[in-house]
């Protein structure tokens, strides 16, 4: 990748002439070595402990449980009747805490600890006063977990992505005379048809800035690359070489999620580096439902292909297994300091509050020690496989039903039971792909798991020992 490495330094080169180089200011909250300390202090468990449980154990006032359901179809049947002054207690099936580490104690001391000591800390962007050494010491800890030189933290998963789009198409602006790129100087980026919104949002972005010519393919289609090739001469190399006019001619960059949130399958990512291998386009790689939770060490679907080398950027969050909040971009420092420098949403946005950074980086340090809950977490997909005769591959179910008024009956349903389920609608998904979206958690029983099998068995029929993976709705 040594030419998309030389145009990211010419973008650096153009910006430093004009002024535009952006860099972190950290702001020391606390000595560098009592942090390192407190990492080392950090309290952890050899398996679940009573505190687990509030991560997918949930109480809703009736009343409000009971607005919600009002505001589902209703196939015929009368709820029971219930006491409208006290709480409906729920198990939660539909949230992104895959390890359970929202509730973990050391993750509440050190949110509790950083804001007792620093309240939210400097509030601003953090080019301005928002970034401190704590900020940077979890940059550093999300590097290590992505095996990249650097990282750049961002104030959510669809802030990072968007930034690190705005900056990517900037490239050729950059380097175009006057600063507006021809048809065939913009960069040529592909897509997966089921990347997330905010992946497609940042795309927009770059397209609406005249930078990219966007081609959307098929989920998980690498056959495509073969008429791809073709348009693209990728037989004769990457065409990523300068014109006449000492600029980018044409430029590839491919995106993609390593385990889409919807659908809950993975990413074709040994096909997706080989190509890259062959063509020399950018790869970048959302990470965000497999950080912690894929891997021996947490680092996601690339630890487990042991390619992270072969990824340019790889994008994540912190509001999923991580059980806190914000985003992050995993990447060398050229291209941090580049998406520092350009990329809006990081720019113009507060930085991330000091205990959320404070907690984030508890949580890295308990899902590294606590190893079992990455084994618990796949021994729920093993039951839930060994119960419904699905193969789901990942902690995220997806049963498409078709129909919106079938899927909020199936919700209905499951809420009745006592299952947070929600019903995913379009604009989420595709009309008449209208699904429940399960998730599974470390902190959920093989008993949950049964439960939840056994309310589903109302609503849906699940194959036989003999009959392929395929599931009918009931409703």
């Amino acid at each position: 990748m040594a030419l998309w490495d030389q145009w990211v330094e010419a973008a650096l080169v153009k910006l430093a002439s004009k002024n535009l180089l952006r860099s972190t200011r950290p702001i020391s909250l606390t000595p560098a070595a009592a942090l390192h300390f407190a990492a080392d202090e950090v309290e952890t468990f050899d398996g679940p402990r009573q505190w687990d449980r509030s991560s997918v154990e949930v109480e809703m006032d009736e009343r409000a449980f009971r607005e919600w359901l009002s505001e589902l179809p209703d196939p015929g049947g009368e709820s029971i009747a219930k006491d409208e002054n006290v709480s409906r207690k729920l198990l939660l099936f539909s949230g992104n805490d895959y390890l359970g580490l929202s509730s973990h104690p050391a993750v509440r001391k050190a949110a509790a600890k950083a804001a007792q000591e620093h309240g939210m800390g400097p509030r601003g962007s953090a080019l301005i006063c928002g970034y401190s050494n704590y900020h940077m010491l979890l940059e550093a800890s999300l590097a290590e977990l992505k095996n990249k030189e650097d990282c750049l933290l961002c104030p959510t998963g669809f802030a990072a992505n968007v930034a690190f789009m705005s900056a990517l198409g900037s490239i050729c602006s950059l380097l175009a005379v006057g600063g507006r790129p021809s048809k065939d100087q913009k960069i040529a980026i592909f897509s997966d048809a089921f990347n997330h919104a905010s992946i497609i949002d940042g795309i927009r972005l770059v397209e609406r800035q005249q930078e990219a010519e966007v081609f959307v393919y098929q989920h998980r289609d690498m056959e495509i690359w073969v008429p791809i090739s073709r348009v693209f001469n990728f037989s004769a190399g990457p065409i990523l070489v300068p014109n006449q006019t000492g600029t980018v001619s044409v430029v590839q960059a491919v995106y993609a999620a390593s385990l889409f949130s919807m659908d809950g399958d993975f990413a074709p990512i040994g096909d997706l580096v080989e190509l890259r291998k062959k063509h020399g386009f950018l790869l970048a790689i959302d990470d965000a439902h497999s950080t912690l939770v894929c891997g021996e060490n947490g680092g996601g679907l690339l630890e487990v292909y042991g390619c992270e080398s072969d990824v340019d950027i790889c994008i994540g969050t912190l509001s999923k297994a991580v059980g806190c909040l914000g985003g992050f971009v995993a990447c060398s420092n050229k291209w941090k300091q580049l998406i520092q420098s350009r990329g809006r949403s990081f720019i113009f946005s507060t930085s991330l509050p000091v205990p959320i950074v404070a907690a984030s980086h508890a949580s890295l340090v308990v899902a590294r020690k606590e190893k079992w809950r990455r084994t618990a977490i796949w021994s729920r997909v093993d039951d839930f496989n060994a119960l419904t005769r699905l193969n789901i591959t990942s902690p995220i179910i997806s049963l498409v039903i078709g129909s919106e008024k079938e899927a909020l009956c199936a919700s209905r349903h499951m809420l009745e039971s006592g299952f947070h389920i929600t019903a995913i609608r379009p604009p989420t998904v595709p009309p008449n792909s209208c699904r429940l979206r399960i998730t599974l958690s470390a902190a959920h029983t093989s008993e949950d798991i049964k439960k939840l099998v056994a309310a589903l068995s109302l609503c849906f029929v699940f194959p036989a020992a003999d009959q392929n993976a395929q599931i009918a709705s009931k409703l």
